[in-house]
């Protein structure tokens, strides 16, 4: 590539299965495309469910994983050690098509780069891991694979008939692929399965940007889900799942003996079906804690539900939180982490592994247990909500240490060295 064509920025080409909603892979998608255009690079979308522009972008509905023909394939494919032909002929065939589409799409939009988000990765699309593979070994094009999850680390991908295509594309590894991970063991365990080197780049957020805080609009929250404005506010900021380790959360307010501290609940009970939230609601009741479970209040948009409801921001929740509490069992990084640390709010984490290889060495001041409640932890969150000044200092702190190590700042360095790698100029 030419200087004068440096100067004007590259034309990347993201692809994934969806670029669309709040999903920990669009977002992150979203954050690099804009760090990226700050240094006039433009992005351009391939995937399967989409709400990005539609003039720059490219919708393949076979590269969704809830497309009826994958999940087909996924049915036949996990959970089982025998594969019937039709399902590698039905593999090969969506591949094809898939491929084709990436060709269609870099030669369309002119793209220069191509950034694969979590689709050579995890498994949930096959076919789309499989065209994306064949596309490198035939072009050599220039390819920054992000990486968010690999298929060993999910139980449910352990059994499975598709190793031989697991181990071809989930990551592939062709010279022209710079691959990035999201945390160390990741890194690690990387290097170690496929012998390939990667660049550690931390999920992030815009510190340089303070937080909004209480509004107009949201000032009401407490209110609209039925608190008292004295009320201490517990927020878990997550899908109902059971890694996320929720019953912990009940068992420090119940240890707290304080009426006025509730636990109110975001996201949906997520893919899993509603057995491990009715299980938390019922141990809730039985312990005499307040759960407050809101996903219909708590939308991408503020606006209203379908019942007419005020639906507010995940953000709006983090301006009235007093208290985050983040007990989960196993995170790929622990982007709620981060949000905590962003909006000054103290966060109770469980010392999941990537929180202690990656973040905690950082010099972080937060609650911690190690898998269990201690007395020692509800007399510090105690101490944490009863004295403001200690509160304060804390947060401060953690918010200054974020800026540092993971801030947009952050980001950009990376993404400088990835382009640089592949246009030899140093061009942001």
């Amino acid at each position: 590539m030419s200087e004068e064509d440096n100067k004007r920025g590259h034309r990347i080409g993201f692809v994934g299965t969806r670029f669309a909603g709040t999903d920990g892979v669009s977002l992150e998608a979203a954050k690099w495309a804009k760090v990226l255009w700050h240094y006039r690079h433009t992005s351009y979308w391939f995937g399967g469910k989409l709400d990005t522009n539609p003039e720059v972008s490219m919708l393949v509905p076979h590269a969704y994983f809830g497309h009826p023909d994958i999940e087909w394939v996924n049915e036949r494919s996990f959970g089982k050690i025998t594969r019937d032909p039709e399902v590698t002929r039905r593999v090969f065939a969506i591949a094809d098509h898939l491929k084709r589409s990436l060709y269609d799409f870099v030669r369309k939009f002119d793209i220069e780069i191509l950034v694969v988000q979590n689709a050579s990765c995890i498994p949930m699309n096959l076919p789309l891991g499989v065209a994306i593979a064949l596309f490198c070994a035939e072009t050599n094009f220039p390819t920054i694979a992000h990486h968010h999850d690999f298929y060993w680390e999910r139980d449910r991908f352990t059994v499975n008939s598709v190793g031989d295509l697991l181990r071809m594309a989930f990551p592939c590894t062709m010279p022209c692929i710079q691959h990035v991970t999201i945390n160390s063991e990741a890194q690690r365990a990387l290097s170690h399965r496929r012998g390939v080197s990667s660049v550690l780049v931390p999920n992030v957020l815009d510190f340089e940007k303070q937080p909004t805080g209480i509004d107009d609009y949201n000032a009401d929250f407490r209110q609209s889900i039925g608190l008292e404005p004295d009320d201490i506010l517990f927020l878990q900021p997550t899908r109902v799942v059971p890694r996320k380790g929720i019953e912990h959360a009940i068992a420090l307010i119940q240890s707290l003996g304080n009426p006025k501290c509730k636990l109110v609940v975001s996201h949906e009970s997520g893919d899993e079906g509603n057995d491990y939230l009715n299980a938390l609601q019922e141990m809730a009741e039985h312990q005499g804690v307040d759960l407050r479970y809101v996903p219909q209040s708590i939308g991408e948009e503020r606006g209203v539900n379908e019942a007419g409801e005020k639906v507010y921001l995940l953000a709006d929740a983090y301006a009235h939180a007093d208290f985050i509490t983040y007990p989960s069992l196993y995170e790929g990084f622990g982007n709620a982490l981060i949000e905590a640390f962003y909006y000054r709010k103290p966060v109770l984490v469980n010392r999941y592994s990537i929180f202690v290889s990656d973040i905690e060495p950082k010099g972080f001041d937060v609650p911690t247990m190690n898998g269990f409640l201690t007395r020692d932890v509800t007399a510090k969150v105690k101490r944490i909500i009863d004295d403001p000044v200690y509160r304060q200092e804390m947060v401060d702190h953690n918010y200054e240490l974020s800026l540092r190590f993971f801030s947009h700042a952050v980001l950009r360095r990376k993404l400088r060295a990835l382009i640089t790698n592949v246009t030899g100029l140093d061009d942001l």
